[in-house]
Order: C-alpha cells, then sequence, then structure tokens
C-alpha cells in the first residue's frame, strides 16, 4: 500500500512540472475599466501536448481565454476555447495576439500588485500563478475591441 501512495505522489508532482510560467503580467487599468488581459509564456516540459483551458481568479468574475487579430487597422478579439502548448514547446500569450481575459474585474489593478490566477490545463490540472501589474502603458500599442 505504501508504494501505491508513493506512486500517486510521484505522479502529481510529475503532473504539476510539466507546465513552466514566465513573465506572468497584467496592465495597469483605468478607475471603471471592467476587463484587463493577462500575458505570460508557457512552457510544456512533457513530451505530450498539453492544452491551458482556462483560469479563475479572486479578481475578476471570469477568466476566459481569448485571440486578438488584426483585420486592417482594427484589433478584434474573440473568445477560444483554450490554447494547444505543443510538447517540449512554448506558447506565448503576448499583446495583439493570445491572451487572458479577466472579466468584471472587482477593483482596478494598481501597478505593482500582484493578481493571483489558478491556471487550468487538461492534463497539469491547476497551476496558481501570481501576475505583476505592469504601467497602463506597457508594450505594444493597439486596443482590443470589445
Amino acid at each position: 500500500m505504501k508504494y501505491i501512495g508513493l506512486a500517486l505522489m510521484l505522479f502529481a508532482g510529475c503532473a504539476w512540472s510539466q507546465v513552466e510560467i514566465s513573465d506572468p503580467w497584467i496592465r495597469a487599468t483605468a478607475p471603471g475599466q471592467k476587463t484587463a488581459a493577462g500575458y505570460m509564456t508557457v512552457r510544456n516540459t512533457s513530451a505530450q501536448p498539453e492544452r491551458l483551458v482556462g483560469g479563475s481568479s479572486e479578481a475578476a468574475a471570469k477568466v476566459g481565454t481569448h485571440v486578438s487579430t488584426k483585420d486592417g487597422e482594427i484589433i478584434r478579439m474573440r473568445e477560444v476555447k483554450g490554447y494547444e502548448i505543443p510538447a517540449k514547446g512554448t506558447f506565448e500569450l503576448k499583446p495583439n495576439g493570445a491572451h487572458l481575459m479577466l472579466v468584471d474585474l472587482k477593483k482596478p489593478l494598481k501597478e505593482g500588485e500582484k493578481v493571483p490566477v489558478l491556471l487550468k490545463f487538461d492534463k497539469s490540472g491547476e497551476v496558481k500563478v501570481d501576475f505583476e501589474v505592469r504601467p497602463l502603458a506597457a508594450s505594444a500599442s493597439g486596443h482590443h475591441q470589445h
């Protein structure tokens, strides 16, 4: 029996360690703004593909997976069912591309704060990540159409 418990602990540890998150950040929000986009790089150390399917946060009513695309001079955003992270590969969430959308923020996000988000993966389960709130002007130009 004790070997089964040890095997389960080892398996659980391996599943969690299959995903590595780097540089998680969110732009600060203006007063009254009800949405924010989260960015990061996800690295899959497993030999099997992984899928980020969403998340949750105490800072927002909903955390969804979205993609922005450029249509002429307009950037359009749509919700997607998740992001495929290739085996032994990475997937980057970045401005004007794939991003997490925090919807119905409970309060404005201020520069320097940390926003805890529980990411949900198909195989690796849940991974807690603290997103750094950066200045409102951080990163690429362009605006989302909501």
